[in-house]
């Protein structure tokens, strides 16, 4: 069940945090992406807060997405449909996303359990 609560910056969840996934003996690994290292948020000069991946360790599948910046509502939709079909994080990071949009945060946080972001943003900043 995704959840939003509308404040500034939206708080937006979907699926297990790390701590609901534990207590359910599943093994996990996740990555936070701060939002200083995402171009839309450059763009729009408002780099709050950040986005959060979790996954089963054993078959790197997401099973839980945690944001809180502007707009986390819109992107915890595609989160949904991401844990909802079982994708994994290398399935996530290698698709398509609109550059400059705000769901390309889970792009780019689904890149870095293998790649340092950094090294990724050429043009925003």
């Amino acid at each position: 069940m995704p959840t939003v609560v509308f404040t500034d910056p939206q708080v937006a969840t979907a699926g297990l945090t790390e701590a609901e996934a534990h207590a359910q003996h599943i093994e996990t690994d996740s990555r936070t992406l701060s939002l200083d290292n995402v171009p839309s948020a450059l763009a729009n000069f408002d780099t709050r807060s950040f986005i959060k991946l979790v996954v089963e360790a054993s078959s790197r599948r997401l099973i839980g997405v945690q944001s809180v910046a502007p707009e986390a509502g819109e992107l915890i939709k595609t989160a949904v449909l991401a844990i909802r079909n079982r994708m994994t994080v290398n399935d996530l990071a290698e698709l398509l996303f609109p550059y400059l949009t705000m769901v390309e945060r889970l792009k780019l946080c689904a890149q870095t359990f293998t790649t340092d972001v950094k090294q990724l943003l050429c043009c925003a900043g």
